[in-house]
C-alpha cells in the first residue's frame, strides 16, 4: 500500500504494476488491498493524520485520469475507482483516490509506462519464468522485488533479472547510501550516460540486492516442509 500510494505514487521508486504468479495469488493479493483502499484518507496535504493529498499540478492530475481512462478502454478490470473523488472545501482541489487495475496485460499502455499517479496494475502470469520474461523485455529496468518463500526462486530472481535494483521481501530496493543506485537498459545512468563527475560514482552498472527474510513460525515452517528425500 505504501509503495503504491505513498506520495500519490509520485516518485520515480513507486510500485505502479505487481505481478503475481498464479491466479490464486492474484485474487488473495486484489482481495486484501481493496478494503484498505477504500479506507484511504485523502485530504489537503497541510492536514495531518492522511493517507494521500492532491496531485502536483491540474495538468499531471489530468494525464493520470488519461492513464486511467486507457486502461478502461483497453480492457483492464477497474476493481478500485478513485476518479470523482472531492474534498469537502477543496473542490477545486487536484485530488485521484486509489485506483486498482486487475487483468491488465504487458501490452497495455498502463503497464508499459509510468503513470506517477495512484494507481496499481495486477498483471497474471502462470509461472516465475513468465514473470522474469515480462520484466526482462521491459525497455527500462530501474528497480523491482519478489515476494517468495522459496530460497532457490529468490535466487534464480536476483540471478537472471535484467535490473539494476533487487528486493527480496523488500517492498522498494532502494539501497542504503554505499551501494550503488541505477538502472539497466533504458534506465542505465553511469559513465556512458552520465550527468556530469557525479553521476560517473554515483550511478554505476552494477546490480545491488538488498533483501530480507521474515521470521517463520513452527506451524508455518511445518505447513511448507518436505520430506527430506523432496527438498
Amino acid at each position: 500500500m505504501g509503495a503504491a500510494y505513498g506520495s500519490c505514487g509520485e516518485r520515480c521508486m513507486a510500485i505502479s504494476v505487481a505481478v503475481c504468479v498464479g491466479d490464486e495469488t492474484a485474487d488473495r493479493l486484489v482481495e486484501t488491498m481493496l478494503p484498505k483502499i477504500a479506507k484511504l484518507k485523502v485530504g489537503p496535504g497541510t492536514d495531518k493524520g492522511l493517507d494521500m493529498g492532491p496531485l502536483v499540478t491540474a495538468e499531471h492530475r489530468d494525464k493520470v485520469l488519461g492513464f486511467i481512462e486507457d486502461g478502461v478502454n483497453a480492457g483492464a478490470s477497474l476493481v478500485a475507482d478513485g476518479r470523482g473523488l472531492t474534498v469537502a472545501g477543496h473542490e477545486e482541489g487536484y485530488f485521484v483516490g486509489g485506483c486498482l487495475f486487475d487483468n491488465v496485460t504487458a501490452d497495455m499502455r498502463i503497464s508499459q509506462e509510468e503513470i506517477l499517479g495512484p494507481v496499481l496494475c495486477v498483471v497474471r502470469v502462470g509461472s516465475l519464468d513468465d514473470a522474469m520474461h515480462l520484466i526482462n523485455d521491459h525497455e527500462y529496468g530501474n528497480g523491482t522485488c519478489l515476494f517468495t518463500r522459496d530460497g532457490e526462486a529468490a535466487r534464480r530472481f536476483t540471478d537472471g533479472i535484467e535490473v539494476g535494483m533487487v528486493g527480496v521481501n523488500v517492498p522498494l530496493p532502494v539501497p542504503v547510501a554505499y551501494h550503488s543506485f541505477g538502472g539497466w537498459k533504458r534506465s542505465l545512468f553511469g559513465d556512458l550516460h552520465a550527468y556530469g563527475p557525479d553521476a560517473v560514482r554515483f550511478y554505476t552498472r552494477r546490480k545491488a540486492v538488498s533483501q530480507r527474510w521474515p521470521s517463520v513460525s513452527e506451524a508455518t515452517r511445518a505447513e511448507f516442509s518436505f520430506p527430506t528425500n523432496q527438498r
